[in-house]
């Protein structure tokens, strides 16, 4: 583990060292982040305008669900998403024969390669937005409690990365999988909703059966009305199955992959 641990703090130096050198771009895309952060939240204003509750949740309790939406994105964003987004790529260049020849997990090295400044900053901006809402809730958590949120917001991101290493493992039988990772990112957006908005097959697929809905509800809950044994369970088994489930796909991929002196 302190090899790995190494390895990475190796690789975020780097992109630190890549964005620093190209400060404009950072500054852009952190700029776009943080407005498209500041439309979501415009959009619970004006919907609280015309209503006092969705599905159960007043106005700052959904604001408290989509900081938390934000918070487990930014970080899917900041520590995996551009290596993730380049695997495909590789795969389909050949340039994957890379990762194959460094001395580790070939799933660790690829997916935690580069990291995005940009959107850890504005997890920042996130966590603000979760710490205004439970204030404007009174909510006064205990240490305990605020632990218990942060690890399932941890295992939230964990769900999100072992989904998208799926959807990109898919590159090692077909051509190009651009379109599935649209539609897994249409699929986030169903985080920043409630769980009870959803009934009948809408709450079997999305609720249950696909993590898009509990990674950020169970968390949000947490903060809300306390630990709740059940959904925690609920969310660490969740977690333990997708990530399995990624180990399995990606390395049966690998087995399929031909290099590129093939």
């Amino acid at each position: 583990m302190r090899r790995y641990l190494e390895i990475w703090l190796a690789s975020a130096r780097y992109s630190i060292t890549r964005t620093l050198m190209f400060r404009f771009d950072f500054i852009l895309w952190s700029t776009v982040e943080l407005f498209w952060m500041a439309v979501n939240l415009l959009l619970i204003t004006v919907i609280y305008n015309h209503t006092q509750e969705i599905a159960g949740w007043r106005k700052y309790e959904l604001m408290l669900l989509i900081g938390t939406a934000m918070l487990v994105q930014r970080f899917l964003f900041g520590f995996f998403w551009s290596s993730l987004f380049e695997t495909a790529r590789n795969i389909r260049s050949g340039h994957f024969d890379f990762f194959l020849a460094q001395p580790g997990n070939v799933m660790f090295m690829t997916t935690t390669r580069k990291i995005d400044p940009d959107s850890l900053v504005n997890s920042v901006v996130a966590a603000g937005v979760v710490l205004y809402a439970a204030r404007q809730l009174g909510l006064h958590p205990s240490c305990l409690d605020v632990a218990l949120y942060l690890l399932m917001v941890l295992c939230g991101l964990f769900i999100h990365y072992s989904a998208l290493v799926l959807t990109i493992s898919l590159a090692f039988w077909i051509t190009s999988v651009q379109g599935i990772e649209g539609s897994y990112f249409t699929l986030f957006e169903f985080s920043r909703l409630p769980r009870q908005a959803f009934k009948g097959v809408a709450n079997i697929i999305f609720v249950w059966a696909l993590p898009g809905v509990i990674v950020s509800n169970i968390p949000a809950e947490t903060l809300l009305h306390g630990f709740e044994p059940v959904y925690a369970l609920w969310l660490l088994g969740a977690t333990l199955f997708w990530f399995a489930l990624a180990r399995f796909v990606f390395n049966r991929g690998l087995r399929r992959y031909s290099s590129a002196s093939s």
